[in-house]
């Protein structure tokens, strides 16, 4: 039986086989950690530490709800400014994280808010703010209470390169019909392929203008949107033009986080996974 000792030199000299791995083999480990526990491995050893305080290790952020504010302006001052994606999920922090994230990330391309990291009332002016602060905006999903008109007015104003827009409403069915949204989005946001507004209350009017003012559009989510008619002419112009197309009747739509995995299943080349 191996002595206390010899299990004790054992176990230091595993430790230090860990620190003493190339920093390219270092990174490749790290690289798959999540954000909060890729901010513990900083204190393992001085080696990850040093591979970890890479900006490059940062240019893709998820901060979930175990994370803290302080975690999460860390994790973004870490990027030091080459911050392309961010996935913000932290109970009631989408403000405050937004506006510190907006004045040192100007290469953002994504920026996803979940309905959990915002209040119900968000101030508008903050969401404005932040959005005019990163041109380079290409995909956005942010839960439709914190946007008003002007805001979606600033969006498509502030970002020409948005090829994404994700916009869960979920509004009572007997509401009244507004295009004022789809409006915007037809007059600012030309460049748009893939746009969702699961529950708004665009009627046929609003989505025509979108198929006019959005002629690269291939994907279209209209489940939940029951004041729009795919019966007649705009339907079988919808199914020449959208490649992929979600009916106001189809399945209910995914939560947040489901729609961010989809995404990267899509990404990476693997099917959606199957609803119930």
């Amino acid at each position: 039986m191996a002595s206390k000792k010899s299990k004790i030199a054992s176990s230091s000299s595993s430790s230090s086989n860990w620190a003493e791995l190339p920093p390219e083999l270092i990174s490749s480990i790290l690289i798959r950690l999540s954000t909060v526990d890729l901010l513990k491995a900083q204190i393992v050893c001085r080696s990850w530490r040093r591979v970890s305080k890479d900006p490059s290790m940062w240019r893709i952020i998820e901060l979930e709800d175990v994370a803290s504010e302080d975690m999460c302006r860390r994790a973004i001052d870490l990027s030091d400014g080459g911050l392309v994606e961010i996935f913000i999920d932290v109970k009631n922090l989408g403000e405050a994280i937004l506006a510190y994230m907006a004045e040192r990330s100007s290469l953002l391309r994504s920026l996803i808010l979940s309905s959990r990291s915002c209040f119900s009332f968000f101030p508008d002016d903050i969401f404005r703010e932040a959005v005019v602060k990163l041109p380079l905006l290409e995909y956005l999903h942010v839960p439709s209470f914190i946007f008003s008109r002007e805001s979606l007015r600033v969006v498509g104003k502030s970002c020409p390169n948005l090829k994404t827009l994700k916009l869960h409403h979920h509004c009572p069915s007997s509401r009244d019909a507004d295009d004022s949204i789809a409006m915007i989005i037809a007059d600012s946001m030309p460049g748009l392929r893939h746009l969702e507004l699961c529950g708004h209350p665009l009627s046929n009017m609003g989505l025509k203008a979108i198929l006019d003012g959005c002629p690269h559009l291939e994907c279209l989510d209209l489940r939940e949107c029951f004041h729009i008619d795919l019966s007649g002419n705009l339907g079988k112009r919808c199914l020449e033009r959208i490649k992929y197309l979600r009916r106001p009747n189809d399945y209910p739509p995914e939560t947040e986080e489901e729609s961010y995995l989809n995404d990267i299943l899509s990404d990476i080349g693997l099917p959606d996974p199957p609803y119930d």
